[in-house]
């Protein structure tokens, strides 16, 4: 705060605000540099599909399965005897729920089967699968997440 004498001798009183706006573009480059670094969720390389995205209104039930076929629930990696236990829970709740399957595309296709069998064995019966969209069809596209890859029973 700075204090000039006015008029008569009487003090003015007036706020600095440069160094506050130092300080303000200094955060706002720091978020803006560290932003795209931080990423959620699990990482995988999902396989490449041009197809329509499905309409999402709610919060979506997504399980993953690693390169190490780790599954994971959203962010929380279980067993597959876990994931129908919770899945059951979940159908019971909601019967017409919708899950999505994310896999690596290293994962050998038994262990998606394994996964797929433990989500059926839930109860179940709304299932799709997410793809990436290729860039012109030759692969190397951005993430896509409730893209259906045609898997619906």
């Amino acid at each position: 705060m700075a204090f000039e004498a006015g008029k008569r001798g009487a003090l003015v009183s007036q706020i600095n605000v440069t160094p506050l706006v130092d300080v303000m573009l200094v955060l706002l480059v720091i978020f803006m540099v560290t932003a795209p670094i931080i990423q959620q969720g699990v990482e995988l390389n999902l396989p490449k599909e041009r197809l329509s995205a499905l309409p999402g209104e709610e919060q979506q039930f997504v399980v993953s399965v690693t390169r190490d076929q780790a599954v994971y629930l959203n962010d929380t990696k279980l067993t597959p005897q876990e994931l129908t236990t919770k899945l059951s829970a979940i159908a019971l709740e909601r019967p017409d729920r919708q899950v999505f399957v994310r896999a690596d595309d290293q994962v050998p296709y038994g262990a998606i089967i394994r996964v797929m069998a433990a989500i059926k064995a839930a109860g179940i019966r709304n299932v799709g699968m997410v793809t990436q969209v290729p860039d012109n069809g030759m692969g190397g596209g951005a993430p896509a997440r409730g893209h259906s890859g045609g898997a619906r029973r």
